[in-house]
């Protein structure tokens, strides 16, 4: 049987939902509209629900958080509901999503096309709103806004990793072809994300996915999201453990003025007991509470510790007297072969990733046309580009086939301008940690506050602080006992670059070929978007089973 909505084709890309349901309840949304403004002559019929946004939309991009938002109280609007008496309204109230959506048309009795965007509510809500709010009521994004916020959730951890991934794709060259190739598909991954936003009225990754897949992929959804934001925290912690190796170096350098190579071993300046302490007494208490409020504003630190490590590493290319006299046997600037090439790509994955914070930002952005999302989409990927290849092939040009798979560990202790890198890291993946703790533990917590409601009718704030506790400790323990027995972070990172193959290559196929399935569509475009669909997919499953093998593979040989 046809879909209701499909009687009418414009009604679910003209309706935007004013009230957007997520997949948690710390990230429960109450959108305000931001449809076009009706012509004046239509004004009465055009039926406009808003809502007061009273929570932040929380998204993590890699290991970049931003949260957004605030609370925008929006008055209501009580408009006429032409050719339905208030008792037909009332019994309407009751239909289904998709017949509400097209009543709604029905009702107005006009082009709605013209009408821009309406609400998706049920029709009694829509006949309970009592004030027209003003264009444009609460703040939205524009496009710098979210062209910014998109580099802020790619750009981080993973820019250390890339003059490594350089070298092991077999030189420049090969690098730059992977990343380029991969480009077209991140790109094309953002733009499905975008349409299944609009698709689907939801405002979440998961909750889109869910949506648009169906339950089963939706829980996937949710598992991998854990599993991948449980990879970058232990990546985080290899990381830190990292820098603080080195700045125990560089702190005996300017103790003793001897070389950092010559500290010998105490106890106490063990990196490991180091990230400890500092688990135990800077993480853990900033993890513990529900909120997280000074590290949303902190966390932009990412952002500029990446700039700042791109501009610093160029500098020293052009400063190092060792690059002048490096010979070019050191250098592999040919073709490698396709199995050297694969390897770059977890790196790549890594470091680009920021689709599961794409639907958060398109969803809060004034101009949501699909064409302008495809726009900013593709300048957010360019400058990402951009900085990573002269990452990459600054770095690698710096230290040739000697390059440390964390790119800060290749220069000395003793070196200024990479010590304020290995702070500006240091700083912002300590306040970066909590929020990836925090949204991983609401993940976690959901379902046990549903079992405790079943077991008992109620839950009560001790058992929520106790979960919570339990929850945040059992993380912070696992993730930092992994972390020290992991030898380097490229080992995680080919971990982290596979569970992101199926946010940025499966999960949107999937949405693509589900979407093609029930949108009015013409029978050529749903044949060749149904097959894009598909060969992402493939793509996206053999990246995540090849990365994911090697790296286990290699864990477990250099342990």
């Amino acid at each position: 049987m046809p879909s209701f909505l499909s009687l009418f084709p414009d009604a679910r890309t003209s309706c935007r939902p004013n009230h957007v349901a997520c997949s948690h309840p710390e990230q429960a949304l109450e959108r305000d509209s931001v449809g076009a403004q009706p012509p004046a002559a239509y004004t009465s019929q055009y039926l406009l629900t808003c809502f007061h946004l009273h929570c932040c939309d929380v998204d993590i991009i890699g290991e970049s958080i931003l949260l957004l938002g605030g609370p925008h109280p929006a008055p209501r609007s009580n408009l006429p509901f032409p050719g339905l008496t208030p008792p037909a309204l009332d019994a309407l109230g009751s239909v289904t999503h998709e017949m509400s959506c097209a009543l709604c048309f029905i009702a107005k009795g006009t082009d709605p096309q013209r009408h821009g965007r309406v609400g998706r509510e049920s029709i009694s809500l829509l006949a309970s709103a009592s004030n027209k709010p003003p264009l444009g009521s609460g703040p939205r994004l524009g496009s710098l806004g979210a062209v910014f916020i998109m580099l802020k959730s790619a750009l981080g951890a993973g820019l250390l990793n890339f003059p490594w991934a350089f070298d092991k794709a077999g030189g420049i060259h090969s690098a730059v072809t992977v990343e380029l190739i991969s480009l077209v598909f991140l790109v094309s991954g953002l733009i499905i994300l975008g349409y299944s936003s609009s698709v689907s009225g939801r405002c979440t990754y998961q909750a889109v996915v869910k949506e648009v897949c169906g339950a089963a992929i939706g829980k996937l959804c949710e598992l991998c999201f854990v599993f991948n934001l449980f990879m970058i925290a232990v990546a985080f912690l290899v990381i830190v453990s990292d820098q603080l190796d080195k700045l125990c170096g560089s702190l005996y350098e300017v103790v003793t003025g001897l070389p950092g190579s010559e500290m010998p071993y105490r106890w106490y300046t063990d990196r490991h007991l180091a990230l400890v302490l500092l688990c135990l007494f800077l993480i853990l208490p900033m993890s513990i509470p529900k909120e997280i409020r000074v590290q949303k504003y902190i966390s932009v630190l990412g952002t500029f510790a990446a700039t700042y490590l791109t501009i610093a590493i160029i500098i020293k290319y052009y400063t190092m007297p060792s690059v002048l006299s490096r010979p070019t046997a050191m250098l592999s600037t040919g073709t490698g072969s396709w199995a050297s090439m694969f390897a770059a790509i977890p790196t790549i994955c890594f470091g680009f990733q920021c689709h599961e914070a794409s639907i958060t930002i398109y969803s809060s952005m004034e101009n949501q046309k699909l064409s302008h999302w495809v726009l900013i989409s593709v300048l957010s990927m360019i400058f990402c580009l951009i900085i990573y290849s002269l990452t990459g092939v600054y770095g690698y040009l710096t230290f040739g086939k000697d390059v440390k798979a964390d790119v800060l560990m290749s220069y000395a202790g003793h070196d200024v301008l990479m010590v304020v890198a290995r702070l500006l890291f240091g700083v912002s993946i300590i306040t970066v940690y909590p929020i990836i703790l925090l949204l991983s533990r609401s993940v976690m917590q959901e379902p046990l506050m549903r079992w405790r409601q079943r077991q008992t009718g109620t839950v009560s704030e001790t058992f929520e602080r106790c979960s919570r506790y339990l929850l945040s400790i059992l993380w912070i323990a696992v993730t930092l006992l992994i972390a020290m027995c992991v030898p380097d972070i490229s080992k995680v990172i080919s971990v982290i670059g596979g569970i992101s193959a199926f946010f940025i290559f499966i999960f949107p196929g999937l949405c693509l070929m589900f979407a093609m399935q029930s949108e009015p569509v013409s029978f050529k475009t749903r044949v060749v978007l149904t097959a894009w669909g598909a060969l992402t997919l493939v793509c996206g499953a053999f990246i995540f089973g090849q990365s994911t093998t090697i790296a286990v593979m290699q864990l477990l040989h250099k342990i």
